[in-house]
């Protein structure tokens, strides 16, 4: 993205606490402390980096409070609680003013269905289509090839990136970001056995996505077989995750990418699961939990406590105990056998049984 920003424009959107160094002249870029050169801006988010902070030839660098270094000649350095956050700000205002914003135009191949409901400043792109009695709230971006669903509902000021798709009767909330590939709404693998043949199972519920939810590239929600699939407010989900019918998410919680909840499990507020993490159905994760990433979680008890680890997934110090004592298993295995045949020489078979 190309932008420009005069140093003290930078500063006044930022607010640094501290700043030392030179403070007149433009910002044309952004990039790591390495490759960023004169006329970039880079930060310091990771204090293994702190050697890169001095050999840096970028203008401006973002950094934590506590670090006591002074910037080069025509050089700035700009300080912050959270040099990562101060530049996601920065992020956020060069995304606002480079990427598209609605302004109440449809493109000529969309297909809406006249009674759809359509708000105000909704921008609809290219082939999107919008089934009847779907509701569309004001200020909503809707990008090339998406499909909204009969009777579904996009919140205000919601965004869905290409392709995609709201299923029937599904809800999105406001300020709700879907990226590329999103499936709302899709079937619950719903399956019953009748006399050797796997009969469909008709799922009637929808999904209801909560305000200011993220929804990474390629990820697929189910509805419910009856009811509800709830994603709660401000909760953030990764590429390639798959939820079941009937979850529920609560509200802050952190799903990283090729995860896969199974059916009716219920996820607490603030949960954080790892990357590759399945979780079996019909289990309840309090508030607070964080899961490791390649865990399986197949039940939880409250003694397992807030960390979880493993496969199957346990408590974070019983799991690092394991780890620590697997390599050692051959070995023991080896003494047991050595031990057993001693003691064959010296007990009868019998008695050498019952040990």
């Amino acid at each position: 993205m190309n932008f420009s920003y005069e140093l003290h424009e930078l500063i006044d959107l930022l607010i640094p606490k501290k700043i030392i160094g030179h403070t007149s002249f433009p910002i044309s870029h952004i990039g790591s402390l390495v490759e960023t050169k004169q006329g970039g801006v880079s930060f310091l988010g990771n204090s293994k980096y702190r050697k890169e902070v001095e050999k840096s030839q970028a203008s401006a660098i973002l950094l934590p409070m506590e670090l006591d270094l002074a910037p080069k000649e025509n050089q700035c350095f700009l300080f912050f609680d959270n040099p990562s956050f101060a530049l996601g700000k920065l992020c956020q205002d060069i995304e606002r003013k480079c990427c598209p914003q609605p302004h109440g135009w449809h493109h000529p191949k969309a297909v809406i269905d006249a009674t759809a409901s359509i708000g105000q400043n909704v921008s609809i792109g290219p082939n999107v289509v919008v089934e009847s009695n779907a509701t569309i709230a004001d200020n909503v971006i809707i990008m090339a090839g998406c499909y909204i669903g009969h009777s579904a509902k996009i919140g205000p000021n919601s965004v869905l990136h290409p392709s995609v798709v709201v299923m029937d009767f599904c809800e999105i909330g406001s300020r709700v970001t879907l990226f590329s590939g999103v499936i709302i709404g899709s079937d619950g693998f719903g399956y019953e056995t009748v006399d050797g043949v796997h009969e469909k199972i008709p799922q009637i519920g929808n999904v209801v996505i909560g305000d200011d939810v993220d929804i990474g590239a390629n990820t697929t929600i189910d509805r419910a077989r009856f009811s509800h699939t709830k994603i709660g407010k401000g909760t953030k989900i990764d590429n390639l995750v798959q939820i079941g019918h009937n979850v529920t998410i609560g509200e802050g919680c952190l799903i990283i990418a090729q995860t896969g909840i199974s059916g009716s499990t219920t996820i607490g507020n603030h949960v954080i699961i790892g990357g590759q993490v399945g979780i079996a159905g019909h289990i309840n994760i309090p508030d607070g939990v964080w899961i490791g990433g390649k865990s399986s979680v197949v039940s939880y008890k409250s003694k397992m406590g807030k960390i979880l680890r493993g496969n199957p997934a346990m408590s974070i110090g019983d799991a690092n105990h394991f780890y620590v004592l697997r390599p050692k298993i051959p070995n023991l295995f080896d003494r047991v056998s050595k031990l057993e045949k001693s003691l064959s020489e010296l007990l009868p078979r019998s008695e050498l049984e019952q040990i």
